[in-house]
């Protein structure tokens, strides 16, 4: 990577340096192609830029690219300069941002900023963990407003509790502070213990509640369960982290977002997960891990609104 590449340090740093063109341009390719610009279409090294549009024609398949093709920016008509404001707005805000704050900071509209932001959640989508060795928190969450205080036309008037919601599993790794969350559609066996064999290491100490749906998981794992109904905390087993952990992402929901269609509630709970993970980082470096994640991640607008 080129020495000269100057990494902001904040905000204003940043939309100062990416003001420039030239200085977005380098930027982002620099932290695409470390090695060198290759085809984004056929990998193809052997590249000709041609410097009055900033694009380059590859030799192999015969086609002009941007930095942008190949994606999460392609087929933006939006500049650069707004693209690397956004991913330094999400990847730092605390309680996240809504698409509304995002259109307003950048001097786009709504529509737009909603869009962009769906985009950059997916490029801080890695699902590239190592499996967690544990000790391991596994605990469920619903997100959603209760029945009661919904208009009568949009109440299923079934009854109280988790009755209208989403539901979220989510596990927690407390010796790296990972986490790592998914959407799914109730809690039972054969969804939530798929996930967590998915996500830890056979013979891990994996810690939960006494809900029925993690019954069956000893033979895997060393398993101890607390029951939440007489204490939160037995012997150093629990699932407070977690807990903690939703409080979080609840602040984001009921503080930010507002509201959240099922359909799309999987990238908001990227966002979290991604700067939770990434939570021992400064602001630059979360800024930089995001947008070196931008690569062969396409996301058009009729496939999001489908």
């Amino acid at each position: 990577m080129s020495t000269k590449l100057h990494f902001p340090k904040s905000l204003q740093d940043a939309i100062v340096y990416f003001a420039d063109p030239v200085n977005a341009f380098n930027f982002v390719k620099e932290l695409r192609w470390p090695g060198g610009v290759t085809c984004p279409r056929c990998h193809h090294d052997k590249v000709g830029f041609i410097s009055t549009r900033r694009i380059w024609k590859c030799k192999g398949c015969k086609k002009q690219f941007s930095v942008k093709v190949g994606s999460i920016f392609e087929d933006s008509p939006l500049g650069l300069d707004k693209w690397l404001a956004g991913i330094w707005l999400l990847a730092n805000a605390k309680n996240s941002i809504s698409s509304h704050e995002v259109g307003r900071a950048l001097g786009i509209t709504q529509k737009s900023a909603w869009f962009m932001v769906h985009r950059i959640a997916l490029a801080m989508e890695t699902r590239t963990f190592e499996k967690f060795t544990g000790p391991v928190e596994a605990d469920e969450t619903f997100i959603g407003g209760k029945e009661q205080n919904k208009h009568k036309s949009k109440r299923l008037n079934a009854g109280g509790g988790t009755v209208g919601k989403a539901c979220v599993m989510g596990l927690l790794d407390r010796k790296t502070k990972q986490v790592k969350t998914k959407h799914i559609e109730k809690v039972s066996p054969k969804l939530v213990q798929p996930e967590v064999r998915n996500t830890v290491e056979p013979g891990s100490e994996l810690h939960t509640d006494t809900a029925t749906a993690y019954r069956g998981l000893s033979s895997d794992y060393i398993h101890k369960a607390v029951n939440h109904y007489d204490e939160y905390v037995k012997d150093g087993v629990h699932t407070n982290g977690l807990e903690n952990y939703w409080s979080l992402f609840k602040r984001c929901v009921y503080g930010t977002w507002t509201h959240i269609s099922d359909a799309h509630l999987h990238r908001y709970l990227v966002q979290e997960e991604f700067r939770y993970n990434n939570k021992g980082g400064k602001d630059d470096f979360r800024f930089t891990s995001a947008l070196c994640q931008i690569n062969g991640k396409r996301l058009t607008y009729q496939e999001l609104i489908d």
